[in-house]
């Protein structure tokens, strides 16, 4: 009996140390991005992104928690803006601020979490017009600590967070485009 709970102690340890070896392999960074054609000029679609206000109209994050608390900046929109949210586990909690505002062309936003899991991370959004239609991309991208690299080795982040950022511009897609 001791001799097999020796060796599933040992297996344990073996997977173990594969996980965090296989761990190490991963990029000291990441990027998730998506982009999609909207058939409105940017200036139409600028302002929905440039303010933290607008964003419960098309960001998917926001109905996750219909009590999430949203503490605004006093800056509206554009350089300078900021947004603070604590909710539950779907959304957890954070800050960000509009560092970059090139009207109506790209936005970069600083952005901070503090749980469920701590990151911090650069958002950005950019609007090139093509003909009757404006390709915006949306992608998120920083540092990958240690803990990161663990969680990529069981959950895609690419595909969960990617996942998201579709349905993002999907809802920016069918509001501006109504009009």
């Amino acid at each position: 009996m001791l001799k097999a709970i020796a060796i599933i102690a040992i297996m344990l340890a073996v997977g173990l140390a594969g996980v965090l070896v296989f761990a190490l392999t991963k990029p000291d960074t990441f990027r998730v991005e998506r982009s999609l054609a909207l058939k409105a000029p940017a200036d139409a679609i600028y302002p929905l992104v440039a303010d933290f206000h607008r964003w419960t109209a098309w960001s998917p994050y926001e109905d996750r928690d219909p009590a999430m608390k949203r503490i605004f900046g006093r800056t509206a929109s554009g350089k300078g803006a900021t947004y603070a949210w604590d909710g539950n586990n779907n959304v957890g909690a954070g800050h960000m601020e509009i560092l970059e505002a090139s009207t109506p062309s790209k936005l970069r936003i600083k952005l901070d979490f503090e749980r469920p899991f701590e990151g911090h991370n650069t958002a950005e959004f950019t609007f090139v017009p093509q003909g009757d239609a404006t390709l915006v991309t949306w992608a998120m991208y920083g540092p990958a600590p240690f803990m990161s690299k663990v969680m990529q080795v069981f959950i895609n982040m690419d595909n969960m967070i990617g996942k998201d950022f579709e349905a993002g511009l999907t809802s920016l897609k069918k509001l501006t485009e109504k009009k």
